[in-house]
Parts: structure tokens; C-alpha cells; sequence
């Protein structure tokens, strides 16, 4: 492998990239967030209070998880950290 090769690896991600909805539930509970977010998602529109509740999976980097978690205040890290405590679950 070249040292160009190398370098155009992306870093390492250890956070996964979703968690079943029962993980993610669950991790909202244990951070306190669980009615904080029911209250964000029931004033949101009607898909994506249909995606909250229906979901099996939670992904990540989707718009609807992204813009949530910014709305909420959540940075990068902290996102990725609740995603690798939910994993655990």
C-alpha cells in the first residue's frame, strides 16, 4: 500500500452506525432524554412521527436523527457516544 493509499483511509469509527428501536428507547431512558424527545417528535410532521414510532432500526446519520439530535443540542461526539452506549444495550 502507498503512503497515498494510506492516507485517503477514513479514520476509524467505533460508534455504530444504528441500533434496533428498542436500544435507542432504551438509551433515551437511561439519559433522561425519553420525554424530551417524545415532546420534539410528537410537534414534528407526520412522518417523522410515524418513523419514531415505527422504526425497527434507528440509523445515525439519517436527516431525521441528525436534525433531532441538533435540535436537541447534541454535538458529533455526543451523538456518536449515545449511539456506542445504545449498541451496548
Amino acid at each position: 500500500m502507498t503512503v497515498e493509499e494510506i492516507a485517503a483511509i477514513p479514520p476509524y469509527d467505533p460508534s455504530p452506525s444504528s441500533v434496533s428501536a428498542r436500544q435507542f428507547k432504551l438509551q433515551l431512558l437511561a439519559a433522561g432524554l425519553i420525554d424530551a424527545v417524545d415532546a420534539w417528535v410528537a410537534q414534528q410532521s407526520r412522518d417523522v412521527r410515524i418513523a419514531y414510532e415505527y422504526s425497527g432500526t434507528f440509523v445515525k446519520d439519517s436527516p431525521m436523527m441528525v436534525g433531532g439530535f441538533q435540535a436537541m443540542g447534541f454535538t458529533t461526539q455526543q451523538l456518536d457516544a449515545f449511539f456506542e452506549a445504545a449498541a451496548k444495550l
